[in-house]
Formats: structure tokens, sequence, C-alpha cells
């Protein structure tokens, strides 16, 4: 099994993802700047959900949990 993609790296008091890493590139993001990259396209096995009114990165669902976003 091969290492996740993306890991989130800083989380607000809320719980919301704020700061992820890609870990294939070795790029900091924040989430404005995640949501832009998923949003081109550059990231398929991810979407950005809105979340109370917050356009929020999310990993698309399938079977697994290891891919989470974390």
């Amino acid at each position: 099994m091969g290492r996740k993609r993306v890991s989130t790296t800083c989380e607000s008091d809320t719980g919301r993802n704020q700061k992820f890493h890609d870990n294939y590139n070795d790029k900091n993001m924040t989430r404005s700047q995640f949501v832009k990259e998923i949003n081109k396209g550059n990231y398929e096995n991810y979407h950005v959900r809105n979340i109370n009114e917050v356009a929020t990165p999310v990993s698309n669902p399938d079977s697994t949990r290891n891919n989470n976003l974390g």
C-alpha cells in the first residue's frame, strides 16, 4: 500500500482542516490553495464541499479509510 497523497498539518480549534501537505511533491498548501488545486483538476481523488459556507477539501468516498484527510 502506498503513502497518502495529502496529509492535514494544521486544524482550527473547531477541527476544520486549515493546512495540507502533498506527500508526493513535498508541497505545503493552505485550505484555499488546496481548494484551487482540486478545482483545477490536480487532485483527482479529492473534491470540494461547501461546509458552513466555507469551501472545504475532502477525499472522495471509497471503501478504505487510509486515504482520508486527517
